[in-house]
């Protein structure tokens, strides 16, 4: 998959190959466009300077169905009491993980932080169906090279081969 171009004889002679590339780099498309919108939203309702994490962290601490012991202690011991630092780090985290994924800059890099975000969602109680899908699409942007396909990674890799941010 890595040696994928952009090349119209090879995609007549590859389609099977073209069609899995141009729907991975959609998904990537809309995995970006989905951590941009979270960071919209929480720009727009004032995470970064109101306690509304600290609230919501709080609130599913204590709202039904019970939360298992891990979600628990992590909440208790980490979440609530980090609840602004955490607000920033996940509001920042998801502008910089949709432009990078839209720009296909460092995209391995940032899909293993976006899989950070989303098993702390979970770990804090925030668990939907959602979340394995986008589990899953974080590790398969981290084994697949979609940078090198469509994105920034390809050129500055040539120009930093030995660079691990780029592959």
């Amino acid at each position: 998959m890595n040696e994928f171009r952009w090349n119209a004889s090879l995609m007549k002679e590859h389609p099977l190959k073209t069609t899995g590339v141009i729907l991975f780099l959609i998904g990537r498309y809309i995995f970006a466009a989905f951590f941009l919108y979270g960071f919209w939203f929480k720009l727009i309702k004032g995470w970064l300077w109101t306690d509304k994490m600290y609230g919501f962290f709080t609130e599913r601490l204590h709202a039904p169905p019970p939360l298992n012991d891990f979600q628990t202690i992590y909440l208790e011991h980490f979440a609530i009491p980090l609840a602004m630092p955490i607000a920033w780090i996940v509001t920042i985290g998801e502008l910089i993980i949709g432009v990078c994924l839209a720009l296909g800059l460092t995209v391995r890099a940032n899909a293993a932080f976006a899989l950070f975000l989303v098993v702390n969602f979970a770990a804090g109680g925030f668990y939907n169906l959602t979340l394995p899908p986008f589990m899953i699409f974080s590790i398969l942007m981290m084994i697949l090279p979609s940078g090198q396909w469509l994105g920034l990674d390809k050129k500055l890799h040539l120009q930093h081969p030995n660079s691990l941010w780029f592959r």
